[in-house]
């Protein structure tokens, strides 16, 4: 094992999860410390979508990728991705993080609340909430 592999695991956890139905199925290296964003724009509040960021390079999708349907809206930078057969939207590409997935928590395979820190984004004021983000 490399200097680098070694670092990889002592920091970073395996997760696993899909949609409803089982056709989509993702699973990602995360740091053991990463947060979840609470984001209270108009599609997150509608679908109780709650926001784990991983980069590209750390998501596998597994399964599924003939059943993703996509939908963009407003500046159309975001794109929404959903399971064609359940609907659910197990993750997507956020405007937000271009070189990074958005994933929705509450589609991870073992998901406990008590186990995460979640931070409110004000998406309703995204341009503002987003510079915060890179302070």
């Amino acid at each position: 094992m490399t200097e680098n592999q070694e670092q990889t695991t002592k920091q970073d956890h395996r997760i696993s999860g899909g949609c409803h139905c089982g056709a989509v199925r993702f699973m990602a290296l995360m740091p053991t410390n990463q947060t979840i964003l609470v984001c209270n724009c108009s599609i997150c509040s509608m679908t109780g979508f709650k926001h784990l960021i991983v980069p590209h390079q750390q998501f596998t999708l597994l399964s599924g990728h003939d059943k993703l349907t996509s939908y963009q809206f407003n500046t159309k930078k975001a794109n929404h991705l959903f399971c064609s057969v359940c609907g659910v939207k197990s993750f997507y590409q956020p405007r937000s993080h271009p070189e990074s997935w958005s994933i929705n928590c509450h589609c991870l395979d073992d998901f406990n609340e008590q186990d995460w820190v979640f931070v409110p984004f004000d998406g309703k004021n995204w341009e503002q909430a987003h510079q915060e983000l890179d302070k």
